[in-house]
Order: structure tokens, then sequence, then C-alpha cells
């Protein structure tokens, strides 16, 4: 996969998960995000876990005051990405901060998302990863890039940004905060 290209998590609460036998690596941000769920939200993350893009589809359980069960899909998998919206309550949309000339496809990426119907009510936060990196682009200048304030306008989901390193697992905390903010008022 193409580093910038986007991600995308279906996140759904409650209910039954089916089992998982991920034959691929988890995304280093799944694995702090379980970390984080699992120590009450201390920073503490310890080493970063190995990573590598996702190129298949995996899923994971966090516990942010009941069970969250995340499906994460690879950017390259896009094309079929619709075949997982159902019973989604939740998006997470990853765009990698260091790479302007993926940007475009991110974008291009997440609007399909947002302009499909079987996701209409889902929360959406996108993370702008990779702000560790020196050629990260400012949150401006991606917020202008994607021509955000537009497209929070034109949404009919709810749209939060926040900044991460998943590798040094900045930002993660606000990501926790929000899942269990998003589902305890959606259920």
């Amino acid at each position: 996969m193409a580093s910038g290209a986007g991600f995308v998590w279906g996140v759904r609460a409650g209910g039954r998960a089916r089992p998982a036998r991920p034959l691929w690596p988890h995304s280093r941000v799944l694995d702090y995000l379980a970390q984080l769920s699992s120590r009450d939200g201390k920073d503490d993350l310890g080493d970063p876990p190995l990573t590598r893009p996702t190129v298949g589809t995996n899923l994971t359980d966090i516990v942010a005051q009941k069970k969250i069960t995340i499906r994460e899909l690879g950017g390259c998998m896009g094309p079929i990405w619709s075949s997982y919206y159902g019973n989604c309550h939740s998006l997470l949309f990853m765009v990698d901060a260091s790479n302007p000339t993926q940007l475009s496809a991110s974008c291009v990426q997440l609007l399909g998302l947002l302009s499909a119907e079987e996701l209409a009510e889902a929360s959406v936060l996108i993370l702008f990863n990779k702000i560790d990196l020196p050629c990260y682009m400012t949150i401006e200048e991606m917020k202008s890039l994607i021509r955000l304030p537009d497209l929070i306008a034109c949404a009919k989901q709810s749209i939060t940004t926040v900044e991460i390193s998943a590798r040094k697992g900045t930002g993660l905390s606000d990501v926790l905060r929000w899942l269990q903010d998003t589902h305890r008022t959606n259920g």
C-alpha cells in the first residue's frame, strides 16, 4: 500500500464479535489503543510495537467502559470497504501527515465514505498521523488542502480531527476518550 493512503476503521459497540484470527499484524495505533484501554488511560506505552501497512482486515476489541470492536481495513482495500459498512457506529480515518502527495487520494476515499448512505449516522474521527516526523504538514495545511470546513459543512456525520503519532503514542489518549464519549452517547 502506498504510504499516506487512508485507512478506515469501522467501530461497533457491544454485541458479539466474530473471533479474530488476523493474518496480518495490527497497526501500531490499534496496539496502543488496546494498551491504553487496559491501563485505564495511563500514558506509559512502553516501546513502540513493529509497524507494517495494513493489507487486509483485522478485528480488535478495546474495552472503554464497554467493549468496542474495531475493524481495521487497509487502504488498499478501499474498493471493497462498502462490504463492511453494516453495523458501523463510528469511523476512524487515518491520513499520513508526512505525505502531501497522497493527501488527495485520501481525500477522495474520505469523500466516498462520507457520502455512503450506510454511514450517514456514523461519527467520524480523522486521525492526522506521523506528526512526529520533521516533514509533516501542519493541521492547518492539511485541513486547507482537503477543504475540511467544506467537508464538515456538507457531511451528514459529526466530524472531529486529532493529530497523532502512532510511533510515539501522542494523541492516542484523545482517540480513546473520543471512542468512549461517542459510544457512551450513541449506545
